[in-house]
Order: C-alpha cells, then structure tokens, then sequence
C-alpha cells in the first residue's frame, strides 16, 4: 500500500466544482417541479437482468441474502404507482464487476420520471438538461438502425447472429462465450467499433424490440422498443424507457431473464413481488431515464477516468 493511498482521488478543488454541478442538476428539477425522493439501497429483491450482478449482503450470519441496489428503479416506479407524481433521485449504487477508468463497483446516479411523457419527450427534456451541465450545443440523434448502417453498414434489424459473429471475427473481435447469440454480438459491436466513435453529445433510439428491458414495444414498429440510450465523448451516458406498464409482460420478461441466467449458470434471483403488484396496481403513463453522475461529472470538467471525480474510488475506499 502506497503512503499516499490515503489521500482523495480527486483534487480538493474537483470535488468544489463537482458539488457545484450537482448543485446545477438539482436545480434543473426544482425549477420543472420535478419532487426528490429517497429509496433503499438495501432490498430483499433484485433485478434478473442478466447484464447485471448485485452485491449481496445479510444482517446476521443465518439470515436470507439482502442486495445493494443496481439502481432505484423500482423503488421509485413503486412511488409512481402509489401517485407521487413526476420525481427523480440522486443516489448510490452498486454493481459487481464494474472496476475501470469508467467503471467503480459504487457509483452515483441520477434517475428521473416523467408522467405523461413519452421517450421523445423525455430526449427533449434531457438535452436541454445536458447542453446546461455540458455546456455544448444540441445532441444529434440517431436510430438504432441509423447508427449501424452509419458506421458498420450493417441492418442490425435483419442481420442474423451468426452472420454478426462472422463480421466481428473479420474485425479481430472474438468471444466464444457469446455463442453467436445475437443481441450479445450486437452490443459487442456497439461497444467496441462504434461506441468509441460517438464524441459528440448522441442520442441512440429505437432500440431491438429483444432489448426491451422494462421499455414498451413501440406500437407502430413491433420489431423496435420505445427505448434510447445517450453517448458523449466515447462514453454511454445514460439509458431511457417509455416505461412499460403492463404487469403480465413485466412478469413474463423477468421469467425469460430467469432462464437465460440458469442457461448461462448464473445467480437466480428470485421476482420482485412488491415491484410486479405495483405494476398490477397500476404505473401511470411515463418515461424514465437513469443517468451516470460521475461519468458526466467527468466529461463536464474534461477529466479522462472516474477517479479523477470521486473522493475515493475503489482502491482507496
């Protein structure tokens, strides 16, 4: 251990102009009368996402698994369903695995909904959020397909996996634990050949409808998701829903989840009951979007990792 390991990771006079930026994003909401709201980090309950691992932890040596939260999301859709209105969070969260110049296991994010919104509405809304934090002009957008088209002059809509896999080896990309599963190819791709080149402030939108998560099928294009996701200087920023409200689908999504995590030998978790009677309750009409605070923080201040903005990254902690 180093004799310096325990000073801050980021200068004293980052983490000024960090509290002043999210002082700024606290703003944009209070001035939209957007509500704040605090939820768990600790659950009995966490997401099937195969993507996604969650740290666990217990109470006492003989109790049940309790998780750190991935994100708020369903805490904050519970408070959706029970009327609380438009709302947003500035919290932490913690996944495994997520250790990098972009990446500490414990990270800040911000998660906003909007009732009566649709994912457009909600991209006007960010944009305007992130030309005031970033300080740079409008975003571009583009779609799904767009952007594949653009930079790989591929249709990743009609392409199938295996031929995915055999453009990827053409490109020196090679990982046999995918199998050729399609959407695994996709996002490979997406990260490595045209994530990198997404500089400018990017909105991606139109997602497969197989990468749907909890977004709705879009009603005029049943083979694309009402989903978007947004990029600046190489880097993914966030990831927004036209939210789904239709709790049977919910519930079928998490059992497919289920399968493919036993199929690949993962932890099984079990199905949020709170979160699902919640849906059955009834979620209001709304889009979301969560948000990496300390990867925007690092591109507003023009830093290159999440270290040079955090108090203590992970190797300090």
């Amino acid at each position: 251990m180093s004799t310096q390991s325990w000073r801050p990771s980021a200068g004293i006079i980052t983490l000024q102009a960090r509290a002043k930026l999210i002082q700024k994003i606290r703003q944009f909401f209070i001035e939209r009368e957007v509500l704040e709201v605090e939820t768990p980090l600790v659950s009995h309950h966490t997401v099937t996402d195969p993507y996604l691992e969650s740290l666990q932890c217990q109470l006492t040596a003989d109790s049940s698994p309790l998780y750190l939260q991935t994100s708020p999301e369903y805490h904050m859709k519970r408070l959706l369903a029970a009327g609380s209105g438009s709302i947003f969070q500035i919290c932490k969260n913690f996944r495994v695995d997520e250790q990098g110049r972009i990446h500490n296991p414990e990270f800040t994010l911000l998660e906003w909904y909007r009732v009566g919104f649709t994912h457009h509405d909600l991209m006007d809304e960010m944009d305007a959020f992130l030309q005031l934090i970033l300080q740079q002009g409008a975003a571009q957008r583009l779609t799904y397909q767009a952007v594949f088209l653009k930079y790989l002059e591929i249709d990743p809509l009609s392409i199938s996996g295996q031929a995915l896999a055999d453009y990827a080896l053409k490109h020196g990309i090679n990982d046999p634990g995918l199998d050729a599963h399609k959407d695994d190819w996709l996002m490979l791709l997406f990260s490595q050949l045209i994530e990198p080149k997404l500089q400018a402030v990017t909105f991606i939108y139109d997602y497969p409808a197989s990468q749907a998560a909890l977004a709705k099928i879009n009603a005029d294009n049943l083979a694309v998701c009402d989903r978007f996701e947004v990029y600046a200087g190489g880097v993914e920023l966030a990831n927004g829903f036209h939210e789904l409200t239709d709790a049977a689908e919910q519930r079928q999504r998490f059992v497919d989840n289920q399968a493919k995590r036993k199929q690949q030998q993962q932890f099984v978790p079990a199905l949020d009951a709170h979160f699902l009677t919640a849906l059955e309750h009834g979620l209001p009409a709304c889009a979301g979007v969560a948000l990496g605070v300390d990867r925007l923080v690092m591109l507003a201040l023009q830093q290159t990792n999440l270290a040079s903005v955090l108090s203590f990254d992970f190797q300090r902690a």
